[in-house]
């Protein structure tokens, strides 16, 4: 069995917002799988969601391109939001853009085989940090449309059928600021619905309702997490009263796809405790 430490505790408190006993409880049934434990907890609690893992960022930047019926977003990523700020490093991440668009490439390795990996080296030289491209993913569409949130760390490529490139930038705008799953419900892995289903079923359970309407119940939270989390059924966020949706089809367009990069999405971050880390280097050096 996993030890349940005081720090894996916290962050899912963190998390969850839950005790510290409940969560510690949890963890212990769940062998020290955070994840796990909050789905339990979910099921036990009536939790609705948790918060994602604070420890899951990094820094650098993204960046997006689209013109002529193609759109690449990547990410480049640096150790610390100083040097993402930095112009060298602006220029070096435009330089990667620029050749991985030319060449629709998403192949990180590929785009950065030759030069770019020589600049790359000698930028590390000069900052002092490590900076790494970690990916591109690109939309193929009769009309594709970026968007770059102003901190340059959402960057969203959307490609329609129909329409123009104002209205591929403005539900590229949305998908920034709302962050969809899916463009539409029917596109949703069956797993997921599944796994939601699950959670509602066990928070249902002790509700002492009819069969029947515990069922009903069930139905309509999966109905309305299938809708929250597709493109098309969410309220567009410059105008709640039409639905994105609605607001493609007014423009005579229909959603291909759509790409959203988040700086540091997945990427574990280590915490450092700098008065710890100097303590232990004073130590070691008396």
């Amino acid at each position: 069995m996993a030890q349940v430490t005081a720090s894996l505790v916290k962050d899912l408190r963190d998390r969850t917002g839950l005790g510290m006993m409940e969560c510690k409880r949890a963890l212990a049934e769940s062998d020290g799988d955070i994840e796990k434990a909050i789905e339990e907890l979910r099921k036990s609690s009536g939790m609705k969601a948790a918060k994602k893992a604070g420890r899951t960022a990094a820094d650098g930047l993204v960046a997006v391109k689209a013109e002529n019926g193609y759109g690449l977003v990547l990410e480049v990523n640096s150790e610390t939001d100083f040097v993402a700020r930095d112009e060298g490093f602006q220029g070096f991440v435009g330089s990667v853009l620029d050749a991985a668009f030319a060449g629709k490439q998403t192949d990180i390795a590929a785009v950065m085989a030759g030069d770019l990996e020589s600049a790359r080296e000698a930028l590390v030289q000069k900052i002092g940090e490590n900076i790494s491209p970690r990916r591109a993913a690109s939309v193929e569409a009769p009309v594709v449309g970026g968007y770059v949130h102003s901190n340059n760390r959402i960057a969203v490529v959307v490609g329609l059928t129909g329409g123009d490139e104002a209205l591929a930038r403005d539900v590229a705008m949305h998908v920034a600021a709302v962050n969809p799953v899916v463009v539409s419900s029917d596109q949703m892995p069956a797993e997921v619905i599944e796994a939601e289903r699950a959670i509602y079923t066990a928070q249902a359970a002790d509700s002492g309702k009819p069969a029947e309407i515990v069922a009903k119940m069930i139905e309509g939270r999966v109905s309305k997490f299938l809708k929250e989390g597709s493109l098309v059924d969410q309220p567009f966020v410059k105008d709640p009263d039409t639905t994105v949706g609605k607001l493609v089809a007014a423009g005579g367009a229909e959603i291909v796809g759509f790409v959203r990069f988040e700086v540091g999405e997945g990427i574990e971050k280590e915490e450092v405790d700098f008065a710890a880390e100097v303590a232990a280097q004073v130590k070691s050096a008396s």
